[in-house]
């Protein structure tokens, strides 16, 4: 093995990026959320994430660009690089879904009346304009990825774009709902109902949020003629797991 080989998996091994990220998200959600809710205090939210976000990105960005550099070829990874990550990524994201899921229907089950009283009705028209949202974008990020197998990057790019849009869109709808139910008077402290809906679409948007982030930093170097495809797949399958969880969201919370 040659010594700039070596260099680049010990580069790997030490990188930094993983640590970084953790400590942004650590700042940016528990610390900045805990300082608003919490303890009421606008300004220590606000520090928290002018804090967390800065860092969140500075790592996010070290990571995208230890993925996109240099290697043998684009179905390539850098070596030192572990995909078996994914798998175990994805699958405590499951037990974490898990989790909540189970602590909902326990709730559900054990009362006597569902939605309790205080829920206002809540129309299936925008949920279900956002599951067609959020089916499409699967579909275009899949064949993102078919155009860049083909070594069609224009059309890679045009359909990562239309991707990101439509998981923009999502969130929009999603903040629209919010807007529209607490207007209402309707909130987490409404009622066991309220903090079950708003905690499991809040973390749902959240996993969305990070799968637009995720494509943004695939699409940045991706202008800059620098593109992986197995990158790409990665970020593909994260999105297709968040796609398949809103089926149980949407089928447990707003059709059960």
């Amino acid at each position: 093995m040659s010594s700039n080989t070596a260099a680049s998996h010990h580069e790997w091994e030490t990188s930094w990026a993983p640590l970084v990220v953790a400590v942004g998200i650590f700042f940016t959600i528990p610390l900045a959320f805990s300082g608003y809710f919490q303890y009421e205090s606008l300004g220590m939210a606000i520090l928290f994430l002018g804090i967390g976000v800065p860092v969140l990105l500075a790592g996010i960005a070290r990571w995208v660009t230890e993925g996109m550099a240099p290697h043998e070829g684009p179905h390539e990874m850098p070596k030192g690089l572990a995909i078996s990550g994914l798998p175990i990524f994805i699958t405590s994201e499951v037990f974490i879904f898990l989790g909540i899921f189970v602590s909902y229907w326990a709730l559900r089950l054990m009362s006597d009346a569902w939605p309790p009283e205080g829920t206002p009705h809540i129309g299936l028209g925008v949920p279900v304009i956002m599951t067609i949202i959020l089916v499409s974008s699967s579909f275009t990020i899949h064949f993102a990825e078919q155009k860049l197998e083909k070594g069609d990057h224009a059309g890679f790019k045009n359909l990562l774009l239309t991707t990101i849009a439509l998981g923009v869109i999502f969130l929009a709808f999603t903040f629209y709902e919010y807007n529209h139910l607490l207007g209402a008077g309707f909130g987490p402290d409404t009622n066991i109902y309220g903090s079950a809906f708003y905690s499991i679409t809040g973390f749902h948007a959240a996993h969305v949020l990070v799968g637009i982030g995720t494509f943004i930093a695939v699409l940045i170097p991706a202008l800059g003629g620098k593109t992986n495809m197995t990158f790409v797949k990665c970020a593909g399958v994260y999105w297709h797991f968040v796609d398949i969880v809103w089926f149980f969201v949407v089928s447990q919370i707003y059709f059960w």
